[in-house]
């Protein structure tokens, strides 16, 4: 009987990323800054695209760190929008990491929830354009 390593998620990788030795203490454990950095740029594309241009970051919901991340790891952004509002975006993100070894493992390590508000020039909330 075989069985199957476990698969990233059947959706849309916003982001994928390797961390370096410059992101990690001396043990290699990354920062847990470094993620929540890469959380934000991954809940950004898809709030970028549904406000059709510019969007500050106003919240951030939720953050959990469900496992360590290590230099070599290759991190997968998952970032889908799970609600919006008149000027506001809130996106769900989930991180996996495919731990660089011989064997195959693929962890989740974060998952986080994050508002962002679409701005315009003056970087003042704006109204979300209507869906087509």
């Amino acid at each position: 009987m075989t069985i199957s390593p476990p698969l990233l998620p059947q959706k849309n990788c916003a982001l994928r990323v390797v961390p370096q030795p410059s992101d990690a203490n001396v043990h290699g454990d990354v920062f847990g800054g470094w993620i929540m950095a890469q959380v934000d740029i991954a809940g950004s594309i898809p709030a970028s695209r549904r406000a059709n241009g510019r969007v500050a970051t106003i919240a951030v919901n939720s953050f959990v760190f469900k496992q360590p991340v290590f230099v070599g790891d290759l991190l997968s952004f998952y970032a889908d929008i799970v609600k919006t509002g008149t000027t506001s975006i809130t996106v769900s993100v989930e991180v996996f990491a495919q731990r660089m070894s011989l064997t195959e493992e693929l962890v989740k390590v974060t998952e986080a929830t994050l508002t962002y508000v679409a701005t315009d020039k003056e970087r003042r909330p704006r109204k979300l354009p209507d869906l087509a």
